[in-house]
């Protein structure tokens, strides 16, 4: 950078530090009080984020969006992987020919991605949007009340579980509300000011709010739509349009105000409609509509992948109904208590809504309008069928979704609950105050008397309020721990599934990862990503079948290969871990590739069965039975061009028949089964993925320079996937064999492999 430059740095910055300090000195005391507790209510997001969440959450919408942020950074709207996109495909994420493109809109990806650009850490991004949402309800609640009750109303909502948690994982409700937040702050300030600035703020705002989430927008904004449309049409009367005509008046400040916002947002609905065009081929084809066409708002059949159920209007009002009360008793700020203070602050809004002269007119309105959202809202959340989804079962909060996030598809009603618990706790405790003090003074009539009351009045009215501090406090810290508890659960899980992940360092490498729920990148490892351009240190690639394998080989002939497995089921609940193992790969490619298999032979065998089976074989297999194996047992068997021979079966055990293998590359199967007296068994499997030479030629392979090459050749990624099932021949991840855990393993249970080339 130039000294110049630096200089007109050094003179912006100086500028925007003399700026704050000079606001900041002007500023309320409640102002001030309230930047502190966007200070602390951010604190607490990112240590939450750092520290529960640190490989993210069991919801894996978060890797979606980290993606796209990554994405963003590089100038991609999608990834192009060529024709490996299924070894590539992330969870969410549409495969339209040559690329791969997410279902969500882009903005709140691109505002984790600020974060990655700046400092390298997204969720400082999180730690911002609580911040901003928490100082932004100060702001709202003050033009809805006074400063105190904005004061209240950020802490009520900083404190709330659902503002928390929610806020702390990446995913899009807390940023999506932090710009509805802008919008309505906006659009008051300009009802109030008659801003044409704040007009302007306000439509760019509901927006980036509509790209973001278009439907949560369009229920936020709607009461403040209405507002804008009647006033405008108050504002425009038959002498207006006249002067108009005339040209000898310009338009009133509220039509200019609504035209500039209106303007600003409807641009954005074009620039929505367009991103649609460029990633789904139609303007009105939003792309979680291209992923699943029947997973929008509305009733009737709502399908998603393999889950789909015939959404009714009865069933909304039954599922929303639920949700709605887990949110005031759960998730709520003081549960229940903050839902009641809430209820009264409405009831006393309302009351100043009729009483016309009791409040300030812009007051009246903003209340009114925020208490607007607590209908639109709502409604609009009946017509969503998400939030049955969120409902593991109609009856337990402390099941699904709702129990580690909260009800997120009303993240946005907290705004108002907020609001009116605030400002039904500070009026509240006013009144009781005053109330205190006036009993006082009636009891000492004399001025000495009637001054020690009204110091014990005082004394009571702080001692009542602290209790009830303390009680909410109280309240809040143990229903929101509750969550915390149950994804801390989930973090404990991924942690010791990433153990040897943590522990690797990638230069180079090629990481096979297991597929638990399907052909799905980062469902569930949503902490293995790839770099858009598929060229990172570390590249992971689903692991499928032995064609699909090899053509990831094929695409990165100079990695390192590593294969990602574990012991156990993958399964939602976070008491069941499994054991994780990344062990090494390399591919052995020969003429001829010799292979020795020796496993361990436990206590109380009698007998053991040998097979050596192929794909391509089918049903056929070759074979040997052992009689009192002892201590250990050592399988011989090849590989060759022309099939699998195994050493000791068949008619003529010196000159076995090879069992044949396919043009393609398959898995060859070799099964070392012990039994014992009583027909117990235990199955040493281990399955080999081949493929002959021709194959790898086809596949644009290229031959080891130290092994044979042509077509008589063969090749195998080694070591073969190896497992020890009890009492049955497979038993999937449930029996991978984990070397180096002696507790993973029955006594006695050993399995080594090796290989060597013979021509």
């Amino acid at each position: 950078m130039s000294v110049p430059v630096r200089a007109a740095v050094r003179r912006v910055r100086d500028a925007l530090q003399r700026r704050l300090r000079s606001r900041l000195r002007q500023a309320a005391p409640e102002t001030l009080a309230a930047l502190g507790i966007a200070a602390i209510a951010g604190t607490a997001v990112f240590t939450v984020a750092m520290t529960v969440f640190a490989y993210h959450s069991s919801n894996h919408d978060e890797a979606v969006y980290i993606q796209q942020a990554a994405m963003l950074l590089d100038g991609q709207l999608a990834l192009y992987p060529g024709d490996l996109a299924d070894a590539f495909h992330p969870w969410f994420f549409i495969e339209d020919g040559d690329r791969l493109y997410p279902k969500y809109s882009p903005v709140p990806a691109a505002m984790y991605a600020v974060a990655m650009a700046v400092v390298g850490e997204p969720r400082v991004t999180l730690a911002v949007v609580a911040a901003v949402n928490a100082f932004l309800v100060y702001r709202l609640g003050s033009m809805a009340a006074d400063r105190r009750v904005g004061l209240v109303a950020a802490v009520v909502f900083a404190a709330a579980p659902l503002s928390l948690v929610t806020t702390a994982v990446f995913l899009p409700y807390a940023p999506t509300a932090a710009l509805n937040l802008l919008f309505v702050v906006s659009y008051l300030y300009g009802v109030r000011d008659g801003s044409l600035r704040w007009a302007g703020v306000a439509g760019i705002a509901i927006g980036f709010a509509f790209f973001a989430r278009p439907y949560t927008a369009v229920s936020v904004a709607a009461p403040f739509v209405l507002h804008a449309l009647v006033t405008t049409l108050r504002a425009i009367d038959r002498d207006t349009l006249a002067a108009l005509r005339s040209r000898s008046e310009t338009l009133p400040n509220v039509v200019r105000r609504n035209l500039l916002t209106g303007t600003f947002g409807i641009l954005f609905v074009g620039v929505t409609l367009a991103y649609n065009a460029r990633m789904t081929g139609s303007p009105l084809v939003f792309p979680y509509e291209a992923f699943a066409p029947l997973d929008g708002p509305g009733f009737g059949r709502r399908r998603i992948l393999g889950h789909s159920i015939e959404y009714t209007p009865e069933l909304a009002v039954r599922a929303n109904g639920y949700v709605i009360e887990y949110f005031l008793t759960r998730w709520m700020t003081a549960g229940g208590i903050g839902s009641a203070a809430a209820l009264g602050g409405l009831a006393i809004a309302a009351r100043r809504w009729i009483d016309r002269a009791s409040d300030a007119r812009f007051r009246r309105t903003a209340s009114g309008l925020l208490a607007g959202t607590l209908v639109t809202i709502p409604l609009a959340n009946l017509a969503f069928w998400g939030n049955y989804n969120v409902l593991a079962t109609m009856s337990d909060p402390t099941d699904g979704l709702i129990s580690q996030f909260g009800p997120i598809y009303y993240f946005d009603a907290l705004v108002p609950l907020s609001v009116f618990a605030a400002l039904g706790a500070v009026v509240g405790w006013r009144r009781l105050s005053g109330r205190l003090a006036n009993l006082a003074a009636a009891r000492w009539s004399d001025r000495r008397g009637s001054d020690r009351a009204g110091q014990a009045a005082r004394v009571l009215a702080v001692g009542l309020l602290v209790l009830g501090v303390v009680l909410a406090g109280t309240v809040t810290a143990s229903i929101a721990s509750a969550p915390l508890e149950r994804n801390a659960a989930h973090a404990d899980k991924y942690e010791a599934a990433y153990e040897p992940i943590e522990a690797a360092e990638f230069e180079n490498d090629l990481v096979f990862v297991p597929t638990p729920y399907g052909e799905w990148q980062n469902h569930p490892f949503q902490y293995l990503r790839n770099d858009p351009g598929f060229d990172g240190p570390v590249v992971y690639a689903l692991d499928r079948d032995p064609v699909a394998d090899f053509a990831v080989i094929d695409a990165y002939p100079d990695r390192e290969y590593r294969r990602f497995t574990y012991q156990g089921e993958w399964t939602p609940d976070p008491d069941r871990h499994v054991i994780p193992k990344l062990e090494s790969l390399d591919v052995r490619r020969g003429g001829s590739l010799a292979a020795t298999t020796t496993v361990g032979v436990p206590d109380r065998v009698s007998r053991a069965r040998v097979r050596l089976s192929s794909e391509t074989a089918g049903s056929e297999y070759v074979g040997y039975a052992v009689s009192d194996p002892e201590g250990s047992l050592t399988v011989d068997w090849r590989l060759t061009p022309e099939g699998v021979v195994l050493s000791g079966a068949g008619p003529n055990a010196s000159d076995p028949d090879p069992i044949p293998i396919g043009e393609d590359a398959e898995t060859v199967v070799l099964t070392v089964t012990l039994v014992q007296p009583d027909g117990g068994t235990l199955t040493y499997r281990q399955e080999a993925t081949v493929r002959p030479a021709a194959a790898a030629t086809a596949e644009g392979g290229t031959a080891d320079g130290d092994a044979a090459s042509g077509e008589d050749a063969v090749e195998v990624i080694w070591p073969p996937k190896r497992s020890v099932c009890p009492l049955v021949r497979e038993c999937g991840t449930e029996g991978t064999y984990i070397p180096d855990d002696p507790d993973a393993h029955l006594d006695g249970v050993a399995f080594e492999t090796t290989v060597t080339v013979e021509g």
